[in-house]
């Protein structure tokens, strides 16, 4: 698929009628699995990439190219819709401009620009803080005249339901969408209320970060299309990673782990061996 009709997947998916949830991707071979599993969305998160790049916590440490470069990675291995948190678009509104061109240009389905103060200022001890209405505005102006595909998914993330009141969440949520982005992307949803006035405020497609309680039924009857289920399959490999090297480290063997291995017919499959023995035979003889 060209990135253009990944792009148009994922509109379709957000302007359709039903839930779908992206599998967490970070890397060629994650991006294999999670199509060989049946995905067709996938995300990128910037505490995944952190993790995956640096070892290192969700404090916007990596830069855009790093972050740009996984990006690619991902893309090129794969036909997933990639979807990706882009965070705060690493500056200002024309640093926004400069992440949405460089991950367009990565391949990429959609993004999200967050409303945080990322990363957090000297003095505030962790505690969260968001931007004000007029600088995001701006950001996503920008991002929007930054976007040379139309088909590319542009959206505004907001963490403001877990640090204002609902009424400025609202306030917040009407500004974004009259920005012309294609969808709003709410974190720390922990009520239906919640995700019901913020649907009676916008027309807009919602998607959400992990609804932790919520039942799928009733986030998809009230206008959400695409979910996050969390970033588990990130834990279960560092444990698994974990628990085979420990394997062979106390003497284990290979032969000993073929029950939880996969085969190593399914590797050739997931890294294209048989293509690169095609393009062997075509051109290196």
């Amino acid at each position: 698929m060209t990135p253009t009709d990944k792009r148009k997947r994922l509109r379709a998916i957000l302007n359709g009628n039903e839930l779908v949830s992206p599998a967490t991707v970070f890397d060629a071979l994650s991006a294999r699995v999670a199509e060989s599993a049946g995905f067709e969305t996938g995300i990128l998160s910037g505490s995944v990439s952190a993790a995956t790049v640096l070892a290192a916590p969700d404090l916007a440490l990596q830069t855009l190219s790093e972050f740009a470069a996984q990006v690619r990675v991902v893309t090129r291995a794969c036909d997933l819709s990639v979807f990706v948190d882009a965070d705060q678009g690493y500056g200002n509104a024309l640093n926004v401009m400069r992440t949405v061109e460089e991950l367009e240009h990565a391949g990429l389905a959609g993004l999200a620009i967050e409303d945080l103060v990322m990363p957090h200022p000297f003095g505030v001890h962790g505690k969260d803080q968001l931007i004000s209405v007029p600088e995001m505005m701006g950001k996503l102006k920008a991002a929007l005249a930054a976007r040379r595909d139309p088909s590319l998914v542009l959206v505004a993330r907001t963490a403001s339901l877990r640090i204002e009141p609902l009424d400025k969440v609202l306030a917040r949520v009407r500004e974004y969408a009259n920005s012309g982005v294609d969808g709003v992307f709410i974190t720390g949803l922990a009520k239906l209320e919640d995700l019901e006035a913020i649907r009676g405020a916008v027309n807009i497609p919602i998607i959400l970060g992990s609804a932790a309680g919520l039942k799928r039924a009733d986030l998809a009857a009230r206008g959400v299309r695409f979910c996050l289920q969390g970033h588990a399959v990130l834990a279960a490999i560092a444990k698994a990673m974990h628990d085979t090297y420990t394997h062979f480290r106390n003497g284990g063997t290979a032969d000993g782990l073929k029950p939880i291995l996969a085969t190593p017919e399914e590797m050739a499959r997931l890294i294209g061996k048989a293509e690169y023995e095609r393009l062997s035979e075509n051109y290196l003889n």
